[in-house]
């Protein structure tokens, strides 16, 4: 597949004149058919390396991802772009999911986004049978690692792609996999001929300061002051402690917003929501908010605790500067 056409693409529907770092040879690579694994730093542009070649290829790009508000986002980025994008997941009421797998079987889409659960069903399978299929991309791959924070057993039964439709290429995309867990992700989803592309993770436009606790409200304010009217996150250990940030972070004149896995999920959200669409919301937050939040412009990360692990901190780390603009992670232990 020459590169004339991907590059025409790119700047036609997404508005970029050139690919970066190894995006072009992932596009090119796939576009002709061909199964990857990409291995690229959040904020590196992943999505970009399945959306060009499904919309260069004939057919319907299907996307697994295990996270309704990041499918909603980015269908939603896609429309706005004249992409025929859709997704499927149990927010949708039964006419509005019947609509869309017939656009499916009628040729009126240009991308899908499922969660593992619904691909898996017979009827889902039953439908992609019937469909003409540009690509399978696997998004957050490492799901399917036992080894990995976000363990996902459905990931484990994707295999059923290559079984079925061996002829269609899959791309299977991950910011997070040391070796062995590269190795199990190509093992578990059947992508031993695969290519593997694997980018530097060095983020050079994040500044990282790490601190020692002594007065850590005190710490975080003055560390914030810096950052008034832009949106961060700031992590906390428990979600005690993200709601007593969040109160004291307003009471500081921040627009602050807690989300923790303990809130009622209208509230989760809500909160989500807003700090993706507004400008200058800090979110105080356990780890049970990132996989997948897709906002360029976060100009800081802190923590107030430890983190659970290098691979974890890197990954939170990560969520900021997303637009290759100047960023902060901040980090305060004790």
């Amino acid at each position: 597949m020459a590169s004339r056409p991907a590059h025409d693409l790119l700047r036609r529907v997404f508005g970029y004149d050139d690919f970066r770092g190894p995006q072009q040879d992932i596009v090119e690579h796939v576009a002709a058919g061909h199964d990857a694994l990409v291995l690229m730093p959040t904020g590196g542009g992943k999505s970009l390396c399945y959306q060009v070649p499904a919309l260069l290829r004939d057919g319907c790009g299907i996307v697994i991802s295990p996270l309704i508000a990041l499918m909603q986002d980015q269908v939603e980025a896609l429309r706005q772009l004249g992409v025929r994008a859709e997704f499927l997941n149990s927010t949708l009421d039964a006419e509005t999911a019947g609509r869309v797998e017939r656009e499916l079987l009628t040729g009126e889409l240009d991308m899908l986004y499922v969660a593992p659960e619904r691909l898996l069903t017979g009827r889902f399978l039953s439908l992609l049978s019937r469909s003409r299929i540009a690509l399978f991309a696997i998004d957050e791959a490492h799901c399917v690692s036992q080894w990995g924070h976000d363990f996902r057993p459905e990931y484990r039964q994707l295999t059923v792609l290559h079984e079925r439709w061996p002829e269609i290429p899959r791309i299977a995309l991950t910011a997070t996999a040391d070796p062995p867990t590269q190795r199990e992700i190509a093992e578990r989803l059947d992508l031993a001929e695969a290519r593997h592309f694997v980018s530097s993770f060095d983020r050079p436009n994040i500044r990282y300061t790490v601190v020692q606790k002594d007065n850590a409200r005190k710490q975080l304010s003055d560390f914030l002051r810096s950052h008034r009217s832009e949106a961060g996150i700031v992590y906390c250990m428990s979600r005690r402690k993200v709601e007593e940030t969040a109160e004291f972070l307003c009471t500081q004149g921040f627009n602050a917003l807690p989300y923790h896995a303990g809130l009622p999920a209208e509230v989760r959200a809500n909160n989500q929501r807003r700090f993706l669409r507004e400008d200058g919301i800090v979110m105080c937050a356990t780890i049970a908010f990132g996989m997948g939040i897709d906002k360029p412009d976060v100009r800081f990360v802190a923590h107030t605790d430890l983190p659970k692990s290098m691979e974890g901190y890197y990954q939170e780390t990560g969520r900021a500067g997303r637009d290759g603009e100047a960023a902060e992670a901040w980090l305060c232990y004790g």
